[in-house]
């Protein structure tokens, strides 16, 4: 539901980046509720994730995920890019 692009950026802290576009999310709050559900799961696996800079961009199918399919699907993507980072 996510692409999910990441870089070693030199320092202990992630660092979070969103592109959540129209082209595939019309309306503005769908928008902000994928922007909303990923930053808290970036803010609930923080510690976990080493010191990369990360953007993610949504795919047609995040649009229409319920929330909990939206934090599983992010919980995969911290998963591989901690595994990444050590």
């Amino acid at each position: 539901m996510f692409t999910v692009l990441y870089r070693p950026n030199g320092s202990d802290e992630p660092r979070l980046g969103l592109a959540i576009g129209k082209k595939y999310c019309r309306l503005s709050t769908s928008r902000n509720r994928l922007k909303r559900i990923v930053r808290e799961s970036f803010r609930q696996r923080r510690d976990d994730i080493g010191g990369v800079d990360i953007v993610v961009l949504n795919q047609p199918a995040a649009t229409r995920a319920n929330n909990k399919a939206l934090f599983d699907s992010l919980c995969t993507h911290w998963r591989r890019v901690s595994a990444h980072t050590d």
